[in-house]
């Protein structure tokens, strides 16, 4: 007998990670690999919150540093530093984590909106707010954390740096 009558599931699979002591998810779907923090290779002239690039068999990625795109201030690498390798715009970009947590099903009826901070503080990269157990999650909108000229930008960088 086939499960069809059975009601489907509403959750959606998130990858949760931590920059500090924040908790934040991005969809599963979006997410490439994770890698372990490896030799970034500067690039001259890149936005401040980009680190350079990296190598991953053979494919060049640009890297951003999450906590600078936050606004957070930097810390060394551990060994719980991570890269997630996320496709942005058909851009692969790496991003540096402080701490891979896990993969987390979330029911949809328990996403509520993001917090509102007024118009000064920019809230918008930031699609759901998840509530696993006593942890607050911040579903992220990876899309939406660059700017149209920010991706091309990257997509340049991985290009050129390709083509080295």
């Amino acid at each position: 007998m086939k499960p069809h009558h059975l009601p489907q599931s509403k959750k959606e699979r998130y990858l949760t990670f931590f920059l500090g002591d924040e908790q934040y998810g991005i969809a599963i779907e979006q997410i490439k690999e994770i890698i372990a923090m490896m030799k970034i290779t500067g690039v001259p002239k890149i936005p401040k919150f980009m680190r350079g690039v990296i190598n991953l068999r053979g494919s060049i990625i640009p890297v951003v540093d999450t906590r600078l795109r936050f606004a957070m201030e930097t810390r060394e690498a551990d060994m719980h530093t991570a890269i997630i390798i996320i496709e942005v715009e058909k851009v692969n970009i790496g991003f540096i984590v402080d701490r891979v947590e896990e993969v987390a099903s979330i029911d949809k009826a328990s996403l509520s909106e993001p917090p509102k901070f007024g118009s000064y503080i920019d809230t918008d990269f930031i699609s759901a707010v998840a509530q696993i157990g006593e942890s607050v999650v911040m579903i992220l909108d990876v899309i939406k954390l660059f700017e149209a000229d920010e991706i091309i930008d990257l997509e340049q960088i991985q290009n050129n740096t390709s083509d080295a």
